[in-house]
């Protein structure tokens, strides 16, 4: 055991940093000041310049810069273990610190799926050895594990993760038994991944060519609004008769923002994500773009970005996320039925919603609410999500007024591909703090940090 002398020695000797001249955006306002880290945790906010720059260990100037809690980017599939030519927790990771995100949860549709204990138990280890960012993984559903739902640590896993439309893994619950199982047998949130099979069924079968394959601009046709409708309208329907508590994954259109509640996220037991994919593109660019932005849900029409776009200033949508999932450039070719779904954007997240405040659309304020403060709010994340004392500190700057264009040269994820290429931005991620270690500076990953595994409980 540590003597009190001991203790307070080792506080003397943490690290104590400053960052100073910046615009902290926390808690629905902006202020000019600095943060104090000292160590692993946020120790002061201070409004204005009453501070010794002398004070301190290391100081920060982040003069004309943001200062940000970190992403924290509630869906991800880094691929690991088992589709590691794709992507791997190491690159992907370090494209989340490049993007200002410090904290990912990682779906279950791995190989092997993380649908037992031990599956689970083997990829935290495996985050614990090698993600720069913090990290959590989900557990899985299927027609039959549902027993092991009380098994689960609740402190340590997010949600259960349900897929009701097949999807990259072919995780499908299609049992209507078995959702009822799933829906009325826990009291953890349940994360859904609505499209109704049946009817993506009858689509594929109706505009399937003599090849096999369809035009890339048939997804949204295949995978539909109707898909998308019926399933969320289900899952809403069981979390009412069940009382389960229930996320709507990548919502996708206009039609199903009116399953949702516009009532602050702390009164709803339904609530809904968005995700990059669907505010930054529209059926439109198919076009130019062809396979590289099929996902699923699929990228719906302009109505339903705009829709989406700005049911961001509302409660309906409760996070942003990017649904983040690498694949080769080569799985890639191919039309709506035999190209693989799914896009790596982890990286440029954070940029794409500054854009979306560049365009008037929403303000920065509502970026931190959607991307940082309600993920831990929803999941109950202790002490990230916010600049306040005492939390982790988990912070990104990022400096408005900066073009440049997204290029293969700064590119982390181990596809080495992106939509996004030859987009330009005005903002630059600067800086990216994990657990106070500096995780992302002057455009380069740091190598010898690690995160620490997410805890689950209650903001107080």
């Amino acid at each position: 055991m540590l003597s009190l002398q001991h203790i307070d020695c080792q506080k003397i000797a943490m690290q104590r940093t400053l960052i100073h001249h910046v615009t902290i955006v926390n808690e629905g306002r902006q202020c000019k000041g600095a943060v104090i880290m000292e160590g692993e945790v946020i120790s002061a906010i201070i409004e204005g310049e009453v501070y010794n720059v002398d004070d301190f260990d290391s100081v920060i100037d982040g003069t004309g810069c943001y200062l940000l809690p970190g992403v924290i980017d509630s869906h991800v599939h880094f691929r690991d273990p088992g589709l590691t030519h794709k992507a791997d927790i190491t690159s992907e990771s370090r494209a989340a610190v490049a993007g200002g995100v410090t904290s990912v949860m990682d779906m279950p549709n791995t190989h092997p799926q993380t649908t037992t204990l031990e599956a689970w138990e083997a990829k935290m280890d495996n985050f614990a050895q090698h993600s720069l960012a913090n990290y959590s993984c989900y557990f899985g559903a299927t027609n039959t594990n549902y027993d092991l739902f009380n098994k689960l640590d609740k402190r340590r896993v997010p949600a259960i993760k349900l897929f009701m439309g097949s999807s990259t893994g072919n995780m499908l619950v299609d049992r209507k038994e078995s959702l009822r199982h799933i829906f009325g047998g826990t009291d953890m949130l349940i994360m859904a991944h609505c499209e109704d099979q049946h009817t993506i069924s009858e689509n594929t079968a109706k505009y399937k060519g003599p090849d096999g394959d369809a035009p890339i601009s048939m997804h949204p046709m295949i995978r539909s609004e109707e898909a998308c409708w019926l399933s969320s309208k289900l899952a809403v329907e069981l979390a009412q008769e069940t009382g389960a508590r229930l996320h709507i994954a990548h919502i996708s259109t206009a039609r199903e923002l009116s399953l949702l509640s516009d009532e602050p996220l702390t009164q709803k037991r339904i609530t809904g994500e968005v995700c990059i994919s669907h505010l930054m593109f529209n059926d439109t660019d198919y076009q130019p773009l062809g396979a590289k932005i099929k996902c699923n849900p699929a990228v719906k029409g302009v109505a339903d970005q705009v829709a989406l776009q700005q049911a961001l200033n509302t409660q309906r949508l409760d996070t942003v996320a990017t649904d983040h999932a690498p694949h080769l450039l080569c799985e890639k070719q191919g039309g709506a039925l035999k190209a693989v779904s799914g896009m790596p954007s982890i990286q440029f997240s954070l940029n794409c919603m500054l854009e979306l405040v560049d365009k008037g659309i929403i303000g920065i304020e509502t970026v931190v609410q959607k991307m940082c403060h309600n993920p831990a709010l929803l999941y109950h994340i202790e002490k990230r999500g916010f600049i306040r004392p005492g939390y982790q500190a988990d912070m990104v700057l990022v400096r408005p007024g900066v073009s440049w264009t997204v290029d293969n040269q700064v590119l982390q994820s181990k596809c080495g591909w992106s939509p996004l290429e030859g987009h330009s931005f005005n903002w630059i991620v600067e800086k990216t703090f994990v657990n106070g270690k500096l995780a992302f500076a002057n455009g380069t990953p740091a190598n010898d940090i690690r995160g620490q595994e997410l805890s689950y409980g209650h903001i107080q």
